[in-house]
């Protein structure tokens, strides 16, 4: 008979995590004025099922986000930059099917002025490190809205695969259907890409 693997949990998921330029760590109510403060530009979540831009929105969404963690249903994180400590933004892992070794890595958002500063790639890289070597997942997926090309375009340069759309994968606010674009990284790949990342962090922190 063939043993069972042993079966990750949240908790091994669960962790504040260090780097150079973030700070990734388990969301909770303390962040809010951070959270609020960096939610500011609606822009930001034109793409994003909720706009969060407004004190209403995005106290909701820290809500949901806090009872999903309660119940073990997914992994909320708020993003500090790793310099001044303040919150930029925030990330989570979702979707977790242990029984499969998969997760999502999803609600991915950092406030306007922390794009191209190193801040999201480096959160993926730690994330994808706790989720490869410390929970031992084989398979991390994000998805996007498949009209979202600066998103894809990110999600390719990071280094994750692009597997296919779900035509009317999800149903935004208006009512409308959305297509998903799908990427993923398994746990072989996470090797040469941990070195990539890690030497793009570097190149960042260097400026």
């Amino acid at each position: 008979m063939r043993s069972a693997l042993p079966r990750p949990t949240p908790a091994d998921l669960r962790a504040r995590l260090v780097g150079r330029l973030a700070l990734v760590e388990p969301l909770s109510a303390a962040h809010e004025p951070g959270l609020l403060a960096a939610a500011e530009d609606a822009e930001m979540f034109a793409w994003m099922p909720v706009d969060m831009s407004s004190p209403q929105a995005l106290r909701e969404w820290l809500r949901d986000a806090l009872t999903a963690a309660q119940a073990d249903r997914e992994v909320p994180f708020a993003v500090r930059d790793a310099r001044s400590g303040e919150v930029v933004g925030s990330t989570r892992f979702m979707e977790l099917r242990f029984e499969h070794l998969r997760a999502e890595i999803g609600w991915t958002w950092v406030r306007r002025s922390s794009w191209s500063t190193g801040i999201n790639v480096e959160t993926k890289l730690l994330l994808l490190g706790r989720a490869f070597e410390c929970a031992g997942l084989r398979r991390v997926e994000f998805k996007t809205d498949a009209r979202n090309e600066r998103s894809r375009g990110a999600l390719r340069a990071l280094g994750a695969t692009f597997e296919g759309v779900l035509r009317s994968h999800m149903v935004l606010g208006d009512g409308s259907p959305r297509d998903s674009a799908y990427f993923s990284v398994i746990d072989s790949e996470w090797p040469a890409l941990r070195e990539r990342l890690s030497a793009r962090v570097a190149r960042h922190a260097a400026r």
